[in-house]
C-alpha cells in the first residue's frame, strides 16, 4: 500500500473564499492507465469560483480546480506513450487540480513542447483550448472576417482577440468600462466598445461604418445576447459559450430568420476535446499558436496552496490584470 500524501484544497461547504481549506489526503499509486503528476503550476478559472461559492453546485465535500501542469513521477502499468519526467498539463481530468500531486488518466494529458514553460500551460490550457475551438471548429475564422468578441477584456477574451487578429481577422471587442476597453485594444481589438455606455450597439455599428460581424462571440450572455444577434451579419454566426452577466433570455426560432438567417450556437470546451486525439492536436494548435506568439501569456499574481483564498478575492474583486497561478 502506498504510503504517499498529497496537499489538497477542500471545500466542505459552499460560500465564501474562506472556506476552501489545504487538506492532507492519501495518494494511491496510479492505476493501469493512470499517471502521478508533481504539479509545479495550477490555473484559475472563474468556473472555480462559481463551483466553490455554490452558483454550480457540487457534491461536498470537493477538490477544486480544473487545469494544471506538472512533471510525471509515476506512471500505471498500461501507459506507454507518457514516461517519467515528461512534463505535461491537462485542464479536463475532474475536480482536484488545487494540490500539489495527483493521478491523472493519461488519455487526459498532453505532452509540453520546450518552447511552452508549465505556468504558460497551467495560465492557458483551459482558456486556450476554449478560444482555440472557437476560432478553428466552432466558426473557422479566414483573413478579412470580422469578429465581435464580446468580454474581451477577459483571460479568454483577450486570447480569443490576439489570435484571432493573428489569423487575419477585423476584430472588435467589448468590454465593461474604458479601462478594459484599453486592455481590449492592447489585447488585439481593432476597435473596442464599452457595452454599458449609452448606445454601446448604434456606437460599434458607427465605428465599422455599418459593418456587421461574420460571428460573434458572446460569452456574457443576458445583457448581450439580443444584441449579438443584431450585431451579425446575414448568415453570420452567433457563438453563445457563457453567461457572465446572467442567462441569455429564450428566443423563438423565427426570430433568427428575421435577424438575417442567422445560425445560433452554444458549444463548450469539454466535447470539443473529449476524444484523446483531438484533445491533444488542439493543443498543439493552442502551444503553436503560443510559440508565434499569435497568444500571449501575462501572469498577473501567483499564490500559495495555503493562499487560494487570497487569489479567489482577488479575481472576485476584478482588480487582476492577467492570470492568476497557484504554486505548490
Amino acid at each position: 500500500m502506498s504510503s504517499l500524501t498529497a496537499r489538497q484544497v477542500m471545500i466542505d461547504e459552499h460560500g465564501p473564499a474562506k472556506n476552501m481549506a489545504v487538506k492532507t489526503i492519501a495518494l494511491a499509486e496510479p492505476g493501469p492507465n493512470d499517471v502521478r503528476v508533481r504539479q509545479t503550476a495550477i490555473g484559475f478559472n472563474f468556473i472555480d469560483v462559481y463551483q466553490r461559492s455554490g452558483a454550480y453546485q457540487l457534491s461536498l465535500p470537493s477538490p477544486i480546480g480544473h487545469e494544471a501542469a506538472g512533471v510525471i513521477e509515476a506512471v500505471g502499468s498500461d501507459v506507454t506513450d507518457l514516461k517519467v519526467g515528461m512534463r505535461v498539463a491537462y485542464m479536463n481530468a475532474g475536480l482536484g487540480a488545487y494540490t500539489d500531486m495527483r493521478n491523472v488518466s493519461a488519455d487526459k494529458l498532453v505532452p509540453l513542447p520546450d518552447n511552452v514553460s508549465d505556468e504558460q500551460a497551467a495560465a492557458t490550457i483551459f482558456k486556450g483550448m476554449t478560444a482555440q475551438y472557437l476560432l478553428k471548429h466552432t466558426c473557422p475564422v479566414q483573413p478579412g472576417d470580422m469578429v465581435i468578441v464580446h468580454a474581451a477584456a477577459g483571460g479568454v477574451g483577450q486570447i480569443l482577440s490576439g489570435w484571432a487578429k493573428a489569423l487575419g481577422a477585423f476584430v472588435v471587442g467589448t468590454a465593461g468600462s474604458d479601462e478594459k476597453c484599453a486592455i481590449a485594444r492592447a489585447a488585439g481589438c481593432d476597435i473596442a466598445i464599452n457595452y454599458h455606455s449609452e448606445n454601446w450597439v448604434e456606437k460599434l455599428l458607427e465605428a465599422t461604418d455599418g459593418r456587421k460581424a461574420r460571428v460573434v462571440y458572446d460569452s456574457v450572455g443576458k445583457h448581450t445576447f439580443l444584441h449579438s444577434l443584431d450585431l451579425a451579419q446575414p448568415f453570420g454566426m452567433v457563438v453563445l459559450y457563457g453567461a457572465a452577466s446572467g442567462p441569455a433570455p429564450e428566443i423563438a426560432p423565427e426570430i433568427l430568420n428575421k435577424k438575417g438567417c442567422l445560425f445560433l450556437t452554444r458549444p463548450s470546451v469539454f466535447p470539443h476535446n473529449a476524444d484523446p486525439e483531438r484533445f491533444r492536436a488542439n493543443a498543439a494548435d493552442l502551444f503553436d499558436a503560443i510559440g508565434r506568439g499569435f497568444v500571449k501569456v501575462q501572469i498577473g499574481a501567483r499564490f500559495a496552496l495555503e493562499d487560494a483564498p487570497a487569489a479567489h478575492e482577488l479575481a472576485e474583486g476584478r482588480s487582476s490584470s492577467g492570470a492568476i497561478l497557484l504554486v505548490p
